[in-house]
């Protein structure tokens, strides 16, 4: 269930990102979401390994199972720290890139940087980088000489809205940088948390091995009756 879940929580990263791909071009900023995932895997093939030498008691086995969780919870904690670090970034790299994206719209042909600004617009429910008159400076804008911002900017009740800034109250007012920011911040959380919370189940399989090995190690039926060697 936790290896099901983690894969998820990177899937979850990846398929976002995509959507938002163009306003963060540092792509290395999936690196949590694909050490999760690679994590959540060996996860589900370690539980194997336990479960069986659980059952089986098998010393070998469980001494295997705790190695391999603390390898992992290791990494967790890698993904952990990585998480805050490019958390720390994603406002730079939104700030750096967002206002090529806007002055690469062309409203007509949808190409991806197009397409990726009225899905934000519209899921975000936002206008222009800070505001919605930051079209009036995109080439978009002054080719098109309509007064007006692209439809996606519009608010979702209105059915007659035309994009027209001669009505800004049909208009988001609040800008889309912040949001994406925050967006992507929360992404990383994501990433951070489920690796926190997973690092801690693992925390707690380790010790019932270890209690278990304990308990192995300290059975009387092993234990030598005679001097000679002789066993029960």
């Amino acid at each position: 269930a936790a290896a099901g879940i983690l894969c998820y929580v990177g899937a979850y990263v990846f398929i976002t990102y995509d959507d938002y791909d163009h306003f963060f071009e540092d792509v290395y900023t999936l690196i949590p979401a694909v050490i999760i995932i690679a994590v959540g895997t060996l996860l589900f093939i370690i539980g194997l390994i336990g479960c069986c030498a659980t059952i089986r008691e098998s010393r070998c086995g469980l001494a295997t199972f705790v190695i391999i969780l603390l390898l992992v919870f290791i990494t967790e904690v890698v993904v952990v720290v990585l998480g805050y670090i490019y958390r720390a970034k994603v406002e730079d790299e939104v700030d750096h890139s967002i206002q090529k994206v806007y002055n690469g719209y062309n409203g007509t042909n949808p190409d991806a940087a197009s397409r990726a600004i009225d899905y934000v617009q519209r899921q975000l429910r936002c206008c222009g980088i800070h505001n919605y008159t930051d079209w009036e400076n995109t080439v978009w804008f002054k080719q098109t000489k309509n007064n007006s911002v692209p439809l996606s900017c519009c608010k979702a009740a209105l059915s007659n809205c035309t994009g027209s800034l001669t009505r800004p109250m049909d208009l988001y007012s609040e800008g889309c940088e912040a949001l994406v920011v925050k967006k992507l911040q929360e992404i990383m959380m994501y990433v951070i948390w489920a690796a926190l919370a997973f690092a801690a189940i693992q925390l707690l399989g380790m010790l019932c091995a270890c209690i278990v090995l304990c308990r192995r190690s300290r059975d009387p039926a092993y234990e030598l009756l005679i001097t000679g060697g002789t066993y029960a």
